[in-house]
């Protein structure tokens, strides 16, 4: 299983209005350093080929524009991290400061957190051929790949010795780097002392046309593809990148990108709490927001009285309206009005109020099947949860087991879920999720289970009563299920992570260009504007014949009359004016009959009535006014102009 941490999108935290716990909610801030492979076949280039979605970049090409994008996206969306490019088998040898110590090993950026002048300096190499030529140049005899680990330890050691997150991005097309056994053992001795380190290895193999990449020979043992705290954990296969041929649409770029992106997002996790599935049997989790909105604000205020423009540091103080004296901490309380007057709460006793209900947790009550639970009855956002091995080893294989068990016998469990202290207890319903894969086989989703919080009584609402009888019909329907099978996205899913915000978008644009010197674009690239020359091209002939058939059909329905009704006419001798009210128009226009009913009673309203027994309370007023609003005699007693209605209702079938 791939850690879910690597699997967000920036600025996936979540905020809340009440008090958020510091032990269960950590910003962690990342450190990566990109290890990239420089030799005579990762600087070949691809054939040539007229095709214009043809590879033009050679691998090592590629992974430096990867690198390069990443910088640009994290120096905006996560300034607090750190990021540094490494190459090895290079023929030049500097770490910086005239440092010699490992040789063929080039530090292009320092790890740290990256400033404009180090995109600018990786941008005018990748544009300049020259420059890149001669520092991309291979040594003689290629570099042991222990060197290489044993000089990224350092290098975190050093610039990053305080990182929680530390992790080595490894892009080689070389899967036997070692001439002898004793290599070998050397570098996976490196890499545990990685691992104990606290850092984590990402491997991204890259097949060469004439040769795949063959994991098992070398970087098995070298790379953990499960957890170090439960090396018995299920894992899942690891995918390679693959270099694209020409002329198929998928670049080498792109599946870079798309591998890297899944792994270097940052990880943001909203709580983190044990998982009771039984008195005396716990597990530990870490739950996420997959997806939330993301809104550009200001990280920082800043001073620009000086001479430099400097970070402001803001502080808070509460001070007296009468003596105008700073106020403690301690001297302030909370209250509450209640009958006129305030009461007071110490912060003891209101902690001790609001954590009534326990300590944050997770407890599986009870299964269900999952057929149970109603569409409707997701009215909040699902948080995912996943196994976490920090406070109880083994959580992985049980969370596995009861992640497969629940998908297997399709059921649902029912869990009592506080978030954090100070959170009001909600009931869930926990729904297995499966494991998904993008186009170019990388994970897009990982397996684990949703938390989705189940609606109160007072938070479920009635449907509002239907206005007017006009239904669809099969024909109607058929012809817009043309429409939308027209309409439909590629593979018919929408994925929202392909839709990014223009807005956002736009503002990261501004702030790059600024920042970089650039030029500023005339416009934003905004993928979410209809493509509506596609939609006149295949829907436009059945929006047509669709609008035809329902203008027909709504006119059919609405020149429908109610049926005159004739039984028991009254035989007693009419007055001239009763005559006249009597002999109402038959063909009077529909626009004067919609008149008359929308000022006297409808249908429904006289069929609620009926049914709450105030049918007969009503006065013969009100009776001949819906009477004579449909074309019907009003003369008569009351009980005849009950009898009537009655009937008219009938015939309607209400």
């Amino acid at each position: 299983m791939a850690d879910p941490e690597h699997e967000h999108r920036p600025g996936e935290e979540e905020e809340d209005e009440e008090e958020v716990d510091d032990a269960n909610y950590k910003t962690i801030k990342d450190a990566i350093l990109f290890a990239i492979d420089i030799n005579s076949t990762m600087l070949e280039q691809p054939p040539h080929s007229y095709d214009k979605k043809a590879d033009i970049d050679s691998p090592a090409s590629a992974a430096l524009k990867c690198a390069y994008q990443l910088m640009q996206q994290r120096i905006i969306s996560n300034p607090k991290d750190m990021m540094g490019i490494l190459l090895f088998g290079t023929e030049k040898t500097d770490l910086g400061d005239g440092d010699n110590t490992f040789q063929n090993c080039y530090l292009l950026a320092d790890l740290d957190v990256p400033c404009a002048q180090d995109v600018k300096r990786l941008r005018d190499l990748l544009e300049n051929d020259e420059e890149a030529a001669e520092l991309l140049k291979p040594a003689d005899e290629p570099i042991s790949i222990a060197t290489v680990l044993f000089c990224a330890n350092q290098i975190f050691t050093t610039k990053a010795p305080n990182f929680s997150s530390r992790r080595l991005f490894l892009v080689t097309d070389n899967d036997y780097p070692v001439k002898v056994k004793q290599d070998k053992d050397s570098a996976v001795t490196r890499a545990r002392d990685l691992y104990d380190l606290g850092c984590t290895i990402d491997l991204f193999p890259i097949s060469r046309p004439d040769h795949g990449f063959d994991r098992a020979r070398f970087y098995d043992d070298l790379v953990y593809p499960s957890s170090p705290s439960d090396p018995d954990a299920p894992v899942i296969v690891p995918s390679t990148t693959k270099v694209a041929k020409s002329g198929d649409g998928i670049t080498l770029l792109k599946r870079l990108l798309s591998s890297i992106n899944s792994k270097a997002a940052p990880r943001r996790a909203l709580f983190s709490l044990p998982l009771e599935l039984g008195p005396g049997l716990r597990i530990g989790v870490k739950g996420f927001i997959m997806i939330k909105r993301q809104e550009h604000v200001k990280s920082c205020y800043v001073w620009v009285g000086g001479e430099k423009v400097q970070i402001a540091t803001g502080s808070t103080s509460h001070m007296s309206d009468d003596t105008a004296r700073v106020v403690d901490k301690a001297e302030v309380r909370k209250a509450y009005k209640f009958g006129g007057d305030a009461i007071t709460f110490t912060a003891e006793e209101f902690n001790q109020i609001r954590q009534c209900f326990g300590e944050p947790i997770i407890r599986i009550v009870g299964f269900k099947p999952i057929n149970m639970l109603p569409i409707w009855a997701n009215t909040g956002k699902a948080t995912f949860i996943y196994p976490s091995e920090s406070d109880f080893v083994g959580s992985t294989r049980v969370f596995s087991a009861l992640q497969q068990k629940l998908l297997k016998s399709k059921i649902m469990g029912v869990a009592w879920f506080i978030a954090r202290r100070n959170a009001a207890p909600v009931i869930t319903a926990i729904i297995p999720g499966e494991e998904k894969y993008d186009e170019n086989g990388e994970q897009a989703m990982p397996p684990g289970l949703w938390l989705i919080p189940l609606p109160y009584a007072d938070d479920i609402r009635q449907c509002p009563e239907q206005v007017n009888n006009l239904k669809t019909t099969d024909e109607l329907t058929d012809s817009m299920r043309k429409i939308i099978e027209q309409l439909q996205l590629p593979k018919g899913v929408y994925d929202p992570s392909k839709y990014p915000n223009p807005a956002l978008q736009w503002f990261y644009r501004i702030l790059q260009a600024m920042a970089l010197e650039e030029e500023v674009p005339d416009k934003p690239d905004d993928k979410t504007i209809p493509r509506y020359r596609q939609i006149n091209k295949r829907a436009s002939h059945f929006l047509e014949e669709y609008g035809k058939e329902f203008n027909e059909e709504y006119g059919l329905q609405s020149r429908t009359k109610p049926k005159m009704v004739t039984k028991k006419r009254i035989a007693a001798p009419l007055a001239a004016e009763e005559t006249k009210l009597s002999k109402r128009p038959k063909t009077e226009p529909l626009s004067q009959v919609g008149a008359t009913v929308a000022e006297g009673m409808t249908d429904e309203q006289m069929v609620a009535l009926s049914e709450k027994g105030q049918f007969n309370k009503q006065t013969i007023a009100t009776l001949k006014d819906f009477l004579k609003a449909r074309g019907i005699g009003v003369i008569g007693k009351k009980s005849e102009l009950v009898s009537r209605v009655q009937e008219y209702l009938d015939s309607k079938g209400l």
